[in-house]
């Protein structure tokens, strides 16, 4: 996967009271001041991985730059260089997630003035939209992101059809990593089990075994579905992450296409 990065490096920003950060390190969206009023979508917006500026895309922004690099596959143990530092710092709004490690390094490093928004990241899609709409309130773009929420209902209206003219009219017995259960939707389910992010038990495979299920839905991002390998179900591997073109809706076409091809 490429993630698109883009550094501004003429005037690193100094960091603020490591004192003060510290206690903002965990909760919900949490900021250091207002960022300046922008035009639409005029914001600089830095994002920690992908995921995160996928959602800043459909809420409106349109100056987003990338912390994780390309080949970082699980971008919670990804650990920033200066340079990232410095780009964050001189950002208006900055994207993170509570699960990712280097996230106090994010929130120091922005320490200067950018705004710390934290983004819930769950790709079920109320879950989705209701944090594009809120993106869109922060961003003073919430007209692209309604926008961007109607596209959304259609194409995934679409996508689930398919899906689940895939199943032969029986929805099908679904087993899933905790992170991507809500993939099961699109075939008009929902898990009869979910594993993770912990590896699975010796008596928690037993359970998911004992349902029987046609699919096992993993996460490229922290597979765990190997431990399943004696289940005799179809394995179907599901990205939360969009890729170069941060586009969100992507990552639902990439799962629709995969389910619809394990159920063929």
């Amino acid at each position: 996967m490429i993630i698109l990065r883009r550094f501004r490096l003429t005037a690193p920003a100094a960091v603020a009271a490591l004192a003060m950060l510290v206690t903002a390190a965990c909760g919900s969206t949490r900021e250091t001041s207002p960022a300046a009023s922008p035009s639409e979508g005029g914001l600089k917006v830095v994002a920690a991985s992908t995921w995160e500026a996928g959602f800043a895309k459909a809420a409106g922004a349109t100056d987003i730059t990338v912390i994780v690099p390309p080949g970082v596959h699980h971008a919670a143990d990804y650990d920033p260089k200066p340079s990232d530092l410095a780009t964050v710092a001189e950002a208006d709004v900055v994207l993170y997630a509570a699960f990712e490690g280097f996230a106090g390094r994010l929130k120091e490093a922005a320490g200067s003035g950018a705004k710390l928004i934290e983004v819930s990241l769950d790709n079920a899609p109320d879950k989705v939209k209701a944090e594009v709409r809120r993106l869109g309130g922060e961003f003073g773009t919430a007209r692209a992101a309604e926008a961007w929420t109607a596209a959304f209902d259609t194409e995934y209206a679409a996508l689930k059809e398919k899906v689940t003219a895939a199943t032969g009219g029986t929805a099908p017995v679904i087993v899933s990593q905790a992170f991507v259960a809500w993939a099961a939707d699109l075939a008009g389910t929902r898990p009869a089990g979910v594993f993770g992010p912990q590896p699975p038990t010796a008596g928690q495979i037993s359970e998911l075994a004992a349902k029987k299920p046609r699919l096992v839905l993993d996460n490229s991002a922290m597979p765990g579905g190997d431990a399943l390998s004696g289940v005799r179900a179809e394995r179907v591997v599901i990205d939360n992450f969009p890729g170069r073109g941060l586009d969100l809706i992507a990552v639902y076409r990439a799962g629709a296409d995969a389910l619809a091809a394990a159920l063929g």
